[in-house]
């Protein structure tokens, strides 16, 4: 099959959270699998300062547009697939986050932005570019990519597919801005774009595409409820038989420490004595106190309320008292992000705090890590909980979402059996969330049942191939 993957973000690119990885990963895997796929992203100045090979394939006139679209051509890495992407100065030629200004507030021009990727894909999709190459499938990501369903809803010969990895991001604009874009007025309608007299970029994908898919089956079943639907909970109820959860997968030739660049030693799960040795290299780079008998603490990702960043603040002071070395790196909040950065002046040595984006350190901490801690609010599928048990490091997370679907809870009977993967938390507190952390650190001390914890981890299958094949088949199930 031919497929146009069209989303905001890509790894290694540009790359903001965990859907760059997805939108990197799931192509390269669907390409390996024998498919011709064409990943669309938009041509950030970041992202072109990583290019050392591109071509101009096409040059396209919009009539809105003083100047012409260029598409640009860039390998995808390891297979014959090609990266596309959609240069427009004016739109994408800034530098900072693709869509925060460095105040950290969106850009005001984010719903043109984006619109004109859509209108893009929509060239590509009708093959008015004159490239040859015109898709069976469109797999669109995220808001960001919610209106090109909408634009080719008369097209019948084309799959289209739109995967929600957040729900709570909708790109939401005034009823102005449907206006400047110059869409057909039927699409101002319950059953069009219209939410709450405004323009709804996520619900363009929703109404419009043949299927609807989340990124973990739970998280599915989570968004038609009040509590996570963000107000859509309704339409994805009515849509519920076109809507499908199927679990990221991790792409082992990125994350695999017995091959990682990025670490300071190699292990697997047949020689593990590599992991310590990471673990106590790294304490030493991070300042912090502690020693083999003592496990390590990490986390990384947005610091962002949804992460539940401030439940893991609040623990932080008591947790620190009682000697439990942590490692933390992330962006997001400046609020949580001064907070934790104080509670790493008060406790010198027990906390090494890194606000920002580093892609080597994030390996390094899977790496050194005994016990990672996600105790997010709600978590659509989630990464690091995989990253970390590849990695031999045993995941704290809350119940929900794709943590749920992919963490094997440390009760007495899996313990028992030796399937038990990390531990998870129900109630969301920060008394809930110390007291699985004790838990934790209470079987750090067995070594035989921590030994049988990591290496439960280490043999779970998270690749590409199976989620690939899975996305495939809702595909040709749906195939025109």
């Amino acid at each position: 099959m031919r497929i146009l993957h069209v989303a905001s973000e890509a790894y290694p690119l540009i790359k903001t959270g965990g859907l760059a990885d997805v939108c990197a990963s799931l192509p390269r895997a669907q390409a390996r699998l024998g498919h011709d796929v064409r990943l669309l992203i938009p041509a950030y100045r970041a992202a072109i300062d990583q290019l050392q090979a591109r071509k101009t394939i096409a040059e396209i006139r919009l009539p809105e547009l003083a100047d012409s679209v260029r598409i640009l051509e860039t390998g995808m890495r390891d297979t014959a697939s090609k990266v596309w992407l959609v240069d427009y100065g004016p739109a994408f030629d800034r530098d900072g986050n693709p869509y925060l200004d460095d105040t950290g507030m969106p850009w005001d021009d984010n719903a043109e932005r984006f619109f004109l990727l859509c209108r893009i894909a929509v060239t590509i999709i009708h093959d008015e570019n004159s490239l040859g190459w015109r898709p069976h499938v469109v797999h669109c990501h995220d808001w960001q990519a919610g209106m090109v369903a909408p634009l080719i809803d008369d097209d019948q010969d084309i799959v289209k597919i739109f995967t929600i990895h957040n729900l709570s991001y909708q790109g939401i604009f005034p009823r102005s801005t449907f206006t400047s874009l110059g869409l057909k007025e039927e699409l101002w309608a319950m059953d069009g774009v219209e939410y709450l007299d405004q323009m709804s970029f996520i619900k363009g994908g929703i109404v419009f595409s043949d299927w609807i898919t989340t990124v973990s089956p739970t998280y599915a079943r989570e968004i038609q409820t009040s509590d996570l639907g963000c107000g859509l909970e309704g339409l994805l109820q009515h849509r519920s038989d076109r809507l499908v959860g199927i679990l990221n997968g991790i792409d082992y030739d990125e994350w695999n420490p017995n091959t990682d660049p990025f670490i300071d030693f190699h292990y697997s799960a047949d020689a593990l004595e590599g992991k310590l040795r990471n673990k106590m290299a790294c304490m030493e780079r991070w300042s912090l106190q502690g020693d083999d008998k003592t496990p390590l603490f990490a986390f990384v990702g947005r610091l962002v309320d949804q992460k539940g960043i401030d439940l893991l603040a609040a623990a932080l002071p008591e947790l620190l008292t009682q000697g439990y070395p942590f490692v933390v790196l992330g962006k997001g909040d400046p609020l949580l992000e001064r907070e934790l950065q104080a509670i790493a002046r008060a406790h010198p040595g027990r906390i090494h705090v890194q606000v920002g984006y580093d892609e080597k350190m994030s390996h390094q901490i899977e790496a050194a890590a005994d016990i990672f801690v996600m105790p997010s609010r709600f978590e659509p599928c989630g990464l690091n909980q995989m990253y970390s048990m590849h990695y031999g490091t045993v995941p704290i997370v809350s119940q929900t979402g794709g943590l749920a679907d992919s963490v094997v809870p440390a009760t007495p009977r899996n313990l028992a059996t030796k399937t038990a993967t990390g531990f998870t938390f129900t109630r969301f507190t920060a008394d809930a969330l110390i007291k699985t952390i004790h838990q934790g650190a209470k079987l750090f001390a067995d070594v035989q049942s921590w030994r049988a914890l990591i290496l439960a981890g280490m043999s779970r299958d998270f690749s590409w191939h199976q989620s690939a094949g899975a996305y495939l088949e809702l595909y040709q199930a749906n195939s025109k």
